[in-house]
């Protein structure tokens, strides 16, 4: 077995990539038919923004009939003066399916003023397009007005203004008010509103709506409103609602056979590693009791049951001392002490409180990197929603260096698919569970999250009928439930942060790199994510014979692309590799922004470099290259667009070696792009896993580690138990004299 390996390699840094000249897709023209039809549709929402007086300023949607990858932003329409830029007035996004397709549609918030400034360039292209183009103008004719120096139809209309417009125009289908389709509810609802220049407060108080602070607000643009206060809302202002949710949350606990009680032993813990657990209450009478701090959050008022206990005992349970309960499941990593945090009691619980409580819990223990989070939902997350629950614990991710562990929570009923809040956390790890013979529990929900975000990230054994999961609480029990395969992968994560010492973007890009392997099939990413995550934190750490496996890590500055050269083995002049990458971020995210929740994206490009120091990518993603162009569909269904993970890998089936170009480089590109004006990404960390899987089964890494020292770059061989004696050389406590 060998060693993973870090590499401190040299790179370069550019600025940022331009993504060429705006023009039309082949075969698509703007009339001037259309022209007006868009003009039409700005001037009735220019009216009623009119004779409606109770926002400064004016929303409207626009309803994306095509997008391409490289425009997916309104460039030209809806651009005031001075603006650099419309994606500032950008409040919300989501996707809706109109005759058997997908658009995209944004809403902005802007001045009616930007409104007329859009209304009298587009009656002017309409003009310009009748009087000299016989009504419609297509690619040839766009590309001929690019090259022409007498372009002067209108002294204030200048000629690349005129070429955005018309190529806005293509993309656009129309401009609206959209409205929620969340019409009645008969419960407490957490409503997200589209941010404006008002606060939530001033809203609430010009709709009437004075008392709602009796309930509360979760932050800028969330809310919880009970019926009658939502009904008034709907019908005042319902051009406001984003998203609305049911808060009430109905917890489902799962079945289990018990065993006779027999008496259980542990030794005393000293300075193991600590998992945060959040959770229903936890019985401190157990026999790992002295392994657990556990604190109460339930309120005093709420009566509380001896069986309110059993969930969060049981998850502790695993992460104290699931090796023991389970020695087949012996994953290597030890025990680990458990900060326990109670915030639920009984079968249903609030939404609001539970959200109020972990942010309150993250803040005040910061010293807690890896959080287990096994509650969940039995309601479904909406198509195009993110759940409250969710964005809070993406906010916390993004603000702290921990990571969520959240199971993906189980069906409740027969018709039941889609996962539940918070499994639709992006930045979290989302654990379904699996068999034996890794497939889909019967019990698991599905993803994805905002029609593209891969979810569940990953799975493992959370036990299914005949092979249940032990667990402990009043006494030893057998359940299944991905409430106990999530606690697994919160031993493994903090034994990768804390134990080895890597940063979580590294910690996570191995677990999901672990899981993908070399058979990874897409077909199931909806129900095991990635793939399931070996028993043996060894096989995460240690590369096979044939393997080589290294590990980079980087930040986000003002330049945006990173450009890593990785001299790989040649024999015969060939390459005799196949390989994958796993690159992971924690992206700022938006809720109220809909399906464009994350705020950054990295791309990787990975491959040989040929003679013009070009990357032929593994997966053929040449989506940023001049000229080439995809839908913003396929983009995001084929290359994860948007995703914070990006798991990129070939097939060993059929492959053979590759051709070695003269420089035998292979190539990583990072490339970033902020969907906002501002530099949410700046500083952001991100890690990279690497994998080459030598195809005559031949083990080349000392070829490859005397290769990268010849090109300066370091190279440190990373042993497990290394790793472990300067963790419990660190913990040893000293005595002063």
């Amino acid at each position: 077995m060998n060693n993973i390996l870090e590499l401190k390699a040299r790179f370069d840094q550019k600025g940022n990539v331009g993504g060429g000249s705006r023009t039309l897709p082949e075969k698509c023209s703007v009339t001037t038919a259309h022209l007006k039809d868009l003009c039409g549709n700005l001037k009735k929402i220019e009216k009623y923004w009119q004779s409606d007086d109770f926002l400064n300023g004016a929303l409207i949607s626009v309803y994306y009939d095509r997008v391409i990858a490289k425009s997916n932003r309104t460039h030209f329409l809806l651009k005031g003066k001075g603006q650099l830029s419309p994606n500032v007035s950008i409040v919300g996004a989501k996707f809706i399916k109109s005759e058997n397709k997908t658009k995209h549609v944004i809403t902005h918030y802007l001045t009616n003023e930007i409104i007329g400034i859009s209304v009298h360039f587009l009656e002017e292209a309409i003009k310009i397009i009748e009087n000299n183009y016989t009504g419609v103008i297509d690619k040839i004719k766009l590309e001929e007005i690019r090259r022409s120096s007498k372009f002067n139809y209108f002294e204030d209309f200048a000629k690349t203004n005129f070429i955005n417009l018309i190529v806005d125009s293509c993309y656009i289908e129309k401009f609206d008010i959209d409205e929620t389709s969340v019409k009645n509810v008969s419960n407490v609802t957490l409503v997200t509103l589209y941010k404006t220049d008002f606060t939530i407060k001033s809203l609430m108080a010009k709709l009437g709506i004075n008392d709602y602070f009796q309930i509360g607000s979760i932050d800028e643009t969330t809310v919880l409103l009970n019926p009658t206060q939502y009904e008034i809302l709907m019908r005042k202002a319902p051009y406001l609602v984003a998203m609305a949710t049911s808060d009430l949350r109905d917890v489902r606990f799962e079945s289990a056979t018990n065993q006779k009680y027999s008496q259980f032993s542990i030794p005393e813990p000293k300075n193991e590693p600590i998992i945060g657990v959040i959770d229903t209450l936890f019985d401190d009478t157990v026999y790992f009791s002295k392994w657990v701090e556990y604190t109460d959050l339930v309120s005093k008022e709420i009566e509380k049951k001896p069986s309110d206990k059993d969930h969060g005992t049981m998850v502790s349970s695993i992460i104290v001392d699931g090796p023991a309960l389970n020695p087949d499941l012996d994953d290597e990593c030890g025990r680990f002490r458990v900060k326990h945090f109670g915030v639920v009691a009984g079968k249903s619980y609030s939404s609001f409180t539970v959200i109020r409580a972990i942010k309150d819990i993250v803040e005040k223990n910061q010293d807690v990197k890896v959080w287990n989070l096994s509650l969940g939902s039995s309601e479904e997350v909406a198509e195009n929603f993110i759940s409250p629950e969710a964005a809070v614990l993406d906010e916390l991710q993004t603000k702290y260096d921990i990571t969520f562990v959240i199971a993906g929570t189980n069906k409740t009923k027969a018709n039941q698919t889609r996962i539940g809040a918070p499994a639709d956390s992006i930045n979290g790890i989302v654990v379904n569970s699996v068999t034996r013979e890794k497939k889909s529990a019967s019990y698991t929900r599905k993803g994805p999250v905002l029609s593209f975000y891969t979810k569940p990230d990953l799975s493992y054994y959370g036990g299914e009928k005949g092979e249940e999961i032990a667990v402990y609480s009043y006494e030893k029990l057998f359940k299944t439930g991905t409430s106990f395969a999530a606690p697994w992968i919160s031993r493994k994560l903090a034994y990768l942060i804390q134990v080895i010492g890597f940063p979580r973007e590294i910690a996570k890009a191995l677990l999901i790199d672990s899981a993908a392997g070399w058979d990874h099939d897409d077909s199931e990413i909806d129900s095991v994510g990635y793939g399931v995550v070996p028993v043996k934190i060894s096989d995460i750490l240690r590369s096979k014979d044939d393997e080589i496996r290294f590990l980079m890590t980087g930040t986000k500055e003002l330049y945006d692309t990173y450009n890593y050269s990785i001299p790989v083995p040649v024999y015969k002049e060939k390459h005799p590799f196949i390989a994958r990458a796993t690159l992971c971020y924690y992206p700022k995210c938006f809720r109220n922004q809909g399906v464009d929740y994350t705020a950054t994206e990295f791309q990787i490009q990975f491959g040989r470099m040929n003679d013009k120091g070009k990357i032929k990518p593994i997966d053929d993603d040449y989506q940023s290259t001049e000229g080439f162009a995809v839908t913003e569909e396929e983009s995001r269904k084929d290359y994860r667009k948007w995703d914070n993970i990006k798991h990129i890998g070939e097939f060993l089936d059929g492959k053979k070696p590759k051709k070695a170009y003269n420089s035998h480089l292979w190539g990583i590109s990072i490339k970033s792009k902020e969907r906002l004006e501002e530099n949410y990404g700046k500083g952001m960390k991100f890690g990279i896993v690497v994998t080459l899987k030598e195809l005559n089964g031949k083990n080349r890494i000392n070829d490859f580690i005397q290769a990268c020292q010849m090109k300066s770059i370091l190279v440190r061989p990373i042993t497990i138990q290394t790793q472990v004696d300067i963790y419990n050389k660190i913990q040893e406590e000293i005595e002063l004299e």
